[in-house]
């Protein structure tokens, strides 16, 4: 997408989010990264932090309550175990992704020239910020209505005993620590009717392949391929 149409209007999350906001305030807040704020220097515009962190603890909350409700015999060790899995950078950085939060992002000169809207330690404040902009405008209830439906793929993951790895973020950490570059993805083709497709995706970096991957959706087999690329870069 080009840079000029960013950032999006985050009313357009209003239907994966099953959450229409009273005060729209909130939500432009959970979006502007302390870079922006600080450069445009306007009295009265606040930055996501405060909100980041009310949303780390909403989250936590919320997070062990579904896994108490949905695993009445686990016991707390390993409820701890899969709290911290959920509420890692990983973790919420995968969540955040589905979400495409960083086309939301108002960002300073300097993270948007340096990827910032790919980053998963803004994305993963993002997501924090937003849970709690929602929670401030509209209650535990209705936060936890929210959390519950953003993780329940992961939940349905972990009472199939799966993995529930983001190797797309794992993938770009290694990528810009080790080679100050950011992966891309291309969808090479696709097979199958409608209702059963089937996608092939390659991954990239500075022009070289790294990964291919297929699975039913982009996504799927966007993990595909990075998790190739990462058994290939880890060699």
């Amino acid at each position: 997408m080009n840079k000029r149409e960013l950032p999006k209007n985050p009313n357009n999350l209003t239907t994966v989010l099953d959450y229409s906001f009273k005060n729209q305030e909130l939500l432009t807040q959970a979006f502007r990264h302390p870079s922006y704020v600080y450069e445009k220097n306007n009295l009265g515009v606040f930055d996501n932090q405060r909100l980041e962190f009310l949303g780390d603890a909403v989250i936590n909350l919320a997070i062990s309550h579904l896994l108490m409700e949905s695993f009445p015999e686990m016991k707390e060790g390993v409820l701890s175990k899969y709290r911290a899995s959920l509420v890692s950078e990983n973790g919420l950085c995968h969540i955040a992704r589905e979400l495409e939060l960083g086309d939301y992002l108002f960002l300073g000169k300097g993270e948007e020239q340096t990827n910032g809207r790919n980053k998963p330690s803004i994305l993963t404040d993002a997501l924090e910020a937003l849970i709690g902009a929602i929670y401030l405008d509209g209650g535990f209830t209705n936060v936890l209505r929210v959390i519950a439906k953003l993780f329940s793929p992961l939940l349905e993951k972990i009472g199939l005993g799966e993995s529930f790895n983001d190797f797309k973020t794992e993938l770009q950490e290694y990528t810009q620590e080790a080679f100050q570059s950011t992966p891309e993805y291309r969808l090479e083709k696709e097979t199958g009717p409608d209702h059963n497709k089937t996608f092939y995706v390659a991954v990239s970096l500075k022009g070289d392949i790294l990964g291919r991957g297929k699975g039913k959706s982009k996504k799927e087999a966007e993990q595909s391929a990075a998790r190739e690329a990462l058994a290939c870069l880890k060699k």
